[in-house]
């Protein structure tokens, strides 16, 4: 299942920068299709499949591995509420209340996992549940949303940032400090004292962000320093502790470091949207171009060939990686370029950042066609 939600993944990329840039579509239509249909459904399978490893239990139950799948479907829901006139009170509506039921299910399973661990749970799986609580308040704003005309919009810029911020950047840069390590083939000893300090600043700056984006934004002034700190943070130490080996022409350590380093570029940047300077729409994609193309090619990367083919690692895995990887620190750097133009109103990255998903679609289908 995870492949397919990865090639899923990929798909909704590529077909949401095609309607962005061919005008074919809103461009909310295209924002949707990325996170309700791409990337929600990849990250449910992403935490189901690392809660296990996390809490040191059995594999995950086959109700809670469906999750994932319904949740694809909720998001297609949601994606049909902004393409098909007529369908949008009943797309958002269904969509949102699915996804919200699916979310509250995954919570109280985390839960449950953290409970039972053998011993202490790692803290990754702690930054995990703050996602998804994050993403539960996220979908509550959207059901208020809908009836509740005069904070439709505050609403919906909270939904926004807890989306980005909260459930995705959560959970990205929980599995990042254990991912790049394990890319560049050398632990990281101070990856957990990080993600106990770390977890309350980022998801009080989550909170905050998009607190004072729907209604005070002074608060969201002091909610980017929040989100900021941790990154920043987390750079450093892998700059000291990897330096160039996680800067590399080729390998997924490079992408994932590069989305981290987007991440906090945009948060950085992220001062000029909460003062009117920037377009929120450019902002998305920029987020979506500059931080989750990278992070989601990196990780494909490096854990597509063990999803492919569960078990010891063979010459294929070495070579499917390499293949995979192959020019990834370029790709990355792209991907960041494309998108810190995007989000500063230029259009042309949209097509640079198309570029550099085509170069990892050739031979993501060369890795599918031999498996």
């Amino acid at each position: 299942m995870l492949p397919v939600l990865a090639v899923l993944a990929v798909a909704s990329f590529a077909a949401a920068l095609a309607l962005l840039l061919s005008g074919t579509a809103a461009p909310i239509a295209a924002v949707h299709l990325t996170f309700a249909l791409g990337v929600l459904p990849l990250i449910f399978a992403a935490i189901v499949h690392f809660v296990p490893v996390l809490t040191r239990s059995r594999t995950a139950e086959a109700r809670i591995e469906r999750l994932p799948v319904a949740m694809a479907g909720a998001g297609l829901l949601v994606v049909a509420a902004f393409t098909l006139p007529g369908f949008f009170e009943p797309g958002v509506l269904g969509g949102a209340l699915a996804a919200l039921v699916l979310s509250a299910y995954l919570l109280v399973w985390i839960r449950r996992r953290a409970r039972d661990a053998l011993g202490a749970p790692h803290p990754g799986l702690h930054w995990y549940l703050a996602a998804v609580a994050c993403l539960v308040l996220a979908l509550l704003a959207v059901l208020v949303g809908l009836h509740w005309d005069a904070q439709r919009n505050a609403l919906r810029v909270f939904h926004l940032h807890l989306n980005t911020l909260g459930f995705v950047g959560l959970t990205a840069v929980g599995t990042l400090q254990v991912l790049l390590p394990t890319a560049v083939g050398r632990p990281d000893p101070g990856a957990a004292t990080r993600l106990k300090r770390d977890l309350p600043l980022a998801t009080a700056g989550a909170l905050l962000v998009a607190v004072g984006g729907g209604w005070w934004p002074p608060l969201a002034w002091l909610g980017l320093a929040a989100c900021l700190v941790p990154l920043v943070r987390l750079l450093a130490a892998w700059a000291a502790r990897f330096g160039r080996d996680a800067l590399q022409l080729h390998g997924a350590a490079s992408s994932l470091a590069l989305a981290a380093l987007g991440l906090a570029v945009l948060i950085a940047t992220g001062a000029g949207h909460a003062a009117g300077r920037l377009s929120g729409l450019d902002a998305v994609f920029g987020f979506v171009l500059a931080f989750l193309l990278p992070l989601v090619t990196g990780a494909l990367g490096q854990l597509l060939p063990l999803w492919l083919k569960p078990g010891p690692q063979t010459a294929w895995h070495a070579q499917a990686r390499e293949r995979l990887c192959r020019y990834a620190g370029l790709r990355a750097a792209v991907f960041v370029a494309a998108g810190l133009f995007v989000t500063c109103g230029v259009r042309v990255g949209a097509w640079l950042g198309a570029a550099a998903l085509c170069l990892f679609i050739v031979p993501l289908l060369r890795v599918l066609r031999q498996r």
